[in-house]
């Protein structure tokens, strides 16, 4: 298992546009991947889930992988919160 923190920069935070390109990208992967947000933890492949987060622009996240291409799950979503979700 891996994990790292991420940072969200965009406007809108993690919600409707944002929260389904996340869930899009997490479901390209087998790997288990979960995102910790004050003190919950929810599937990142569930867009119900993500937005029940209410997490705002400026506030950090966790995402955790576990499995054979957990590295390049991580890798992919770090990658896509760092471009602001293609915005």
């Amino acid at each position: 298992m891996i994990y790292k923190e991420l940072i969200i920069k965009n406007n809108d935070g993690l919600k409707a546009k944002a929260a389904a390109s996340f869930v899009q990208v997490a479901n390209q992967f087998d790997s288990q991947i979960l995102i910790e947000f004050s003190n919950k933890k929810i599937n990142a492949k569930s867009i119900m889930g993500l937005l029940s987060l209410g997490v705002k622009k400026g506030e950090s996240i966790y995402v955790f992988a576990n499995g054979g291409d957990e590295k390049d799950a991580v890798e992919a979503l770090a990658e896509l919160v760092d471009n602001n979700f293609g915005e």
